[in-house]
């Protein structure tokens, strides 16, 4: 559906100008935010809420008076099968997808949520995500909407002729095969969950958090699996720091003869960190990573005294900024190259693409979802991380502290799936890949090249000057064109 919504979006903006798109880039954009980004309200209330919908909102705002400008004008300037049917598409498509790329890195990192490229993680289009990455498939989805509504907007255009045309467009984008894995090997894993409330305002007791993924670690024979992966903040004592925990994951790993990833707040001199360990039996930690793309906001205050005058309660809550990690995102287990993605960094275009080009053959994906308790946030997330197994046609193991978590296989689907909110483990097999997909060889050039193209549509759309006495066209049912 969701080229059908986009289209309705685009359908709305035919005969208004800048202002008028911006002001229904405010309804849609708004409408679709403040749903999307809801579950914030969960602990903190309205004002994060309305704080991230609202910039949300306003990008989406600009890029719909912009898309309004292009519709408008385009089919003057060019008024041929070729500008009308050929170059607004395409200029429509791309500026869609350069608004989505600003927001997937600005400001502060970025939030890339409520892209078009998500909704086909379990849709029609997802055999693209391997051949053109998430910003393609974002493109060719504002493409399809954005042709349909050209094509319906003329009454010269006979409405069988267009159906056609757009159940041809429908039918090629659907026949293109996914991209072709054969796995080299396969990883036992054993995935856990603790079930236990690591939010940020859980009230636990100091190691209740370690001792619950412990519990949930099933009773495995040595040698069981090769790898046990707990999620982030599943240990709430450092092992660095706390010998308790130090001891507790020795004497699993030595149990399962196994290596542990283990997700814990670390601390290096005056900076703390999100970090992902590799605890191996009778070495302890041999390699971590420190999470790359940690939360503004939540996991550290971002000009903080700016800020804090507007809302000085919630600015106070977080009190430690974690630092943003440097170290690759690649682990060594037992020969296995295994990328590591903390929390929101799976929505992070460069650090998968990273992970891949240094070798990973599956993606670990430790999160923590329990600070938005059962909303929607976690299958989103979940989505995201389907999307990257599509993308980079690799195995990923998505656990949670509490859920959603799920085994995600390279073409997408879910091997295995836990209950939310209760302590269980995930034990399987999982396929390796050392395949390079197209979509993470061109990286985000694809993004700039459509978004490029956009641009350039926009350029010449603003530049070009029309005749006052230009005839109006007449829509099957839509406003009028503004000459």
């Amino acid at each position: 559906m969701a080229p059908v919504a986009v289209g309705a979006l685009f359908a709305s903006l035919l005969g208004r100008g800048f202002g008028g798109g911006v002001l229904i880039g405010i309804a849609g954009g708004g409408a679709f935010w403040l749903l999307h980004v809801e579950w914030l309200t969960l602990y903190l209330g309205p004002l994060p809420w309305i704080a991230l919908a609202g910039l949300e909102t306003a990008l989406f705002a600009l890029s719909a008076g912009l898309i309004a400008v292009l519709l408008t004008r385009g089919s003057v300037i060019w008024p041929t099968l070729v500008g009308r049917f050929g170059l607004i598409p395409v200029a429509v498509a791309g500026v869609w997808t350069a608004r989505e790329g600003v927001a997937a890195v600005w400001p502060y990192g970025g939030f890339a949520w409520g892209r078009l490229s998500i909704s086909q993680a379990s849709g029609g289009l997802d055999d693209l995500l391997p051949w053109i990455g998430a910003a393609g498939v974002s493109f060719v989805v504002a493409w399809l909407a954005a042709l349909s509504v050209q094509l319906l907007r003329y009454p010269q255009v006979p409405f069988r002729t267009a159906s056609f045309v757009i159940a041809a467009a429908v039918v090629v984008l659907l026949a293109i095969p996914g991209w072709p894995t054969t796995a080299n090997a396969t990883l036992r894993v054993a995935a856990v969950q603790g079930g236990a409330d690591a939010g940020l305002f859980a009230e636990n007791r100091p190691g209740e958090l370690l001792r619950a993924h412990r519990a949930a670690t099933p009773l495995l024979e040595p040698d069981a699996v090769d790898v046990v992966v707990w999620p982030e903040n599943s240990s709430d004592l450092d092992p660095l720091r706390s010998p308790q925990s130090a001891r507790l994951l020795e004497q699993l790993s030595q149990d399962l003869n196994a290596p542990l990833v283990v997700g814990t707040i670390t601390a290096r001199g005056d900076e703390f960190f999100n970090t992902s360990l590799l605890w191996e039996p009778g070495k302890g930690i041999t390699d971590w990573y420190d999470k790359a793309h940690p939360v503004p906001f939540a996991e550290y205050m971002p000009d903080r005294a700016f800020w804090r005058p507007f809302a000085p309660e919630l600015i106070d809550l977080v009190t430690r900024d974690y630092s943003i990690g440097t170290r690759e995102n690649v682990f060594d287990i037992g020969g296995v190259a295994a990328g590591v993605s903390i929390c929101f960094d799976i929505a992070d275009d460069r650090l998968i693409t990273e992970m891949i080009q240094a070798g990973a053959q599956v993606i670990l994906a430790q999160t923590n979802n329990a600070d938005f308790g059962r909303t929607d946030e976690s299958v989103q997330q979940l989505a995201i991380a389907r999307m990257r197994a599509l993308e980079t046609a690799r195995s990923v193991i998505n656990i949670s502290t509490v859920g959603t978590s799920a085994i995600i296989a390279p073409d997408g689907s879910l091997k295995s799936e836990l209950p939310t909110w209760v302590p269980g483990a995930i034990v399987t097999e999982v396929p390796l890949s050392d395949t390079v997909t197209p979509a993470v060889i061109a990286g985000r050039q694809i993004e700039w090249f459509v978004s490029g193209l956009g641009l350039a549509g926009l350029m010449v759309a603003l530049a070009a000057r029309t005749a006052p006495s230009a005839p109006r066209a007449h829509h099957r049912g839509w406003p009028d064109q503004k000459a």
